[in-house]
C-alpha cells in the first residue's frame, strides 16, 4: 500500500512540474527565439541632406530649362531670375536667393503684375519665395518650391517707390486675418478678390493657396467680381497662408519627368470641403491657444531630410553641371550661416492666438458660427503642415 502511495504522490509531481507555466514559458520563448527573424535595421542614409546641398549653389545649373520630378521632390535646370525690380512688381527678401524659376513662371509673374495693375487697380506685386537657383528642397519654409513652378505672392500692395535691400529684408508682410477664423474687412479687400481672381485665371495656372478664411471670404465676394465661379475651385485652402498666396503652375505642355498635380474637381470648393477645413482650423485654434497655457513639451517628429539619392536622377546632373562641387556632409560654412538665420525669418506675423475667454468659449460647449458647427471634447490636431 505504501508503495502505491509514493507512486502516485511522484506521478503527480512530474505532471504538476510539467504543468509549471513558467518553465512552459521559457520553453516557449526559447523556440520563439530561434524562429523569430532579425530585426532590420533601417539603413542610415548617405551624404549630407539634399536642402543643403541646393542652398549652397549660387547659380542655375548651365542646361536646358526643365522642371524636374514633383513639386516636392525634385530640380530645376536652366532656372531664370525674376528681375529684382520690375514696372508692377518688388522682390522680397534678397537674402534668401529664391527668385528663380522656370521660365514659364518667371513669365506669368511678369503678366500677371502688369495684368492686374491695368485692369484691376492693384499698385504691384511684392513677390516672395519663388525658387532656388536650382531648385531642390530648401533649407526651411516650404516642402514644395522646388521644380521652379512655385511661387508666393505678397498679400501687401507695393509701395510706389522702390524699396531699400534692407527695407525687404526688415518690412512685414500684412496678415488679413482678424481672428482664427475669418478675416480683416479693413484690410482684405474687393481688390484683394480681383487679384487672386486674375491669378487664377490662366491656363496654365494649377493651383493657389490661401488662408481657409480667405477661401471663405472668396466665396462670400465672388459674385461682387462676375458671375463666373470657376475661378474658385483653383483656390485652395491650406495652412498658413494668410498674407501671402501661393500659386503653382502646371508642367510645360510636354515635359518628359515633371509631375503634375491631379486636376481641380468641378466645383468650386465653397461647400463641404470648405466645411471640414474649418472643423480642422478650430481644432488647430484650439491646439495653440493651448500652448499658451501649457506648452506642449513634446518635439515635434522630424521626418528624415531628402537625400540626392531619394530625387530624379537628372537631379544629380543638375546639381554638378557648370563643374559644381556638391558640398560634403563635413564642409562647416557651405550654407553660411547669416543666410540661414535670414531664410528662416518668417515674411509675415503668425496666426492669430484665441485668447483665455474665446478658447473657453469654444471647447467648453456647441460653438455654431456662419460656416460649421463644432462640439466639445474635439481631438487635437497634428501641428500644421508646411508648403
Amino acid at each position: 500500500m505504501l508503495k502505491l502511495i509514493l507512486s502516485l504522490a511522484l506521478v503527480l509531481f512530474s505532471w504538476t512540474a510539467s504543468a509549471d507555466p513558467a518553465k512552459t514559458g521559457t520553453k516557449a520563448a526559447a523556440a520563439t527565439a530561434k524562429t523569430a527573424k532579425p530585426v532590420k535595421k533601417k539603413p542610415v542614409p548617405k551624404g549630407p541632406p539634399a536642402k543643403e546641398l541646393f542652398a549652397a549653389v549660387a547659380g542655375p545649373a548651365p542646361l536646358a530649362a526643365r522642371a524636374i520630378g514633383a513639386y516636392s521632390k525634385g530640380c530645376l535646370s536652366g532656372g531664370v531670375p525674376l528681375s529684382l525690380n520690375g514696372p508692377n512688381w518688388q522682390v522680397m527678401r534678397l537674402s534668401r536667393n529664391r527668385n528663380w524659376g522656370h521660365p514659364r513662371l518667371v513669365d506669368y509673374l511678369e503678366r500677371l503684375s502688369s495684368d492686374a495693375r491695368a485692369l484691376d487697380g492693384w499698385p504691384g506685386l511684392l513677390v516672395g519665395d519663388m525658387s532656388q537657383p536650382r531648385g531642390g528642397p530648401m533649407l526651411n519654409g516650404h516642402t514644395s518650391h522646388q521644380i521652379g513652378l512655385d511661387g508666393d505672392i505678397w498679400l501687401t500692395p507695393m509701395p510706389d517707390r522702390i524699396l531699400s535691400r534692407q527695407e525687404r529684408e526688415d518690412m512685414r508682410a500684412v496678415s488679413m486675418l482678424k481672428d482664427p477664423f475669418s478675416v480683416d474687412p479693413n484690410v482684405f479687400t474687393i481688390t484683394h478678390v480681383k487679384l487672386i481672381k486674375r491669378a487664377a485665371s490662366y491656363p496654365q495656372l494649377e493651383r493657389i493657396f490661401v488662408h481657409p478664411a480667405i477661401k471663405k471670404a472668396l466665396c462670400e465676394q465672388a459674385p461682387n467680381v462676375g458671375k463666373d465661379r470657376a475661378w474658385l475651385g483653383k483656390v485652395r485652402p491650406w495652412w498658413n497662408h494668410h498674407y501671402h498666396f501661393h500659386v503653382r503652375l502646371s508642367c510645360p505642355p510636354g515635359a518628359a519627368g515633371c509631375d503634375n498635380q491631379k486636376p481641380v474637381l468641378g466645383d468650386d470648393g465653397c461647400g463641404q470641403e470648405l466645411k471640414n477645413w474649418y472643423d480642422m482650423l478650430r481644432k488647430s485654434a484650439i491646439w495653440q491657444a493651448e500652448q499658451q497655457i501649457k506648452p506642449d513639451t513634446k518635439p515635434a517628429p522630424k521626418k528624415p531630410g531628402l537625400r540626392l539619392g531619394d530625387l530624379p536622377k537628372d537631379c544629380g546632373t543638375v546639381i554638378a553641371a557648370g563643374g559644381n562641387k556638391p558640398v560634403a556632409a563635413a564642409d562647416a560654412g557651405a550654407v553660411p550661416a547669416l543666410v540661414a538665420a535670414l531664410a528662416s525669418k518668417e515674411a509675415g506675423p503668425p496666426v492669430p492666438v484665441l485668447d483665455q475667454t474665446a478658447l473657453k468659449t469654444l471647447i467648453s460647449g456647441k460653438v455654431t458660427t456662419a460656416t460649421v458647427s463644432v462640439t466639445a471634447g474635439m481631438p487635437l490636431p497634428d501641428r500644421n503642415p508646411i508648403r
